[in-house]
């Protein structure tokens, strides 16, 4: 179960990776997708929430901190190994 500082560090990581995450709330619910916002004003989770754009579907979840049992890092970071990859081609390119 995430609770105090551990809930809002794994948001801004889930915040901050490119992939699809799998959240379980504590009703059980299980919710898979991309955090594309999340909004912490205070240290209080019970007035946090994250936005959550699901894998399936186009209905814009927003789920509450407080609800969270546990949130996993389960897609790929889309970005992952490509800005190097990137900058190589355009290097490459140019001679």
């Amino acid at each position: 179960m995430l609770a105090g500082d551990d809930i809002f560090a794994t948001v801004e990581k889930a915040f901050n990776f490119r992939g699809d995450v799998t959240i379980r709330t504590r009703q059980g619910q299980v919710l898979e997708g991309y955090v594309f916002d999340r909004h912490a004003p205070t240290a209080d989770p019970a007035n946090c929430f994250l936005r959550l754009l699901p894998r399936t579907g186009d209905r814009k979840i927003t789920l509450g901190y407080a609800d969270i049992a546990q949130l996993e890092f389960t897609g790929q970071d889309a970005a992952a190994g490509k800005s190097y990859q990137n900058w190589l081609k355009r290097r490459a390119s140019r001679d």
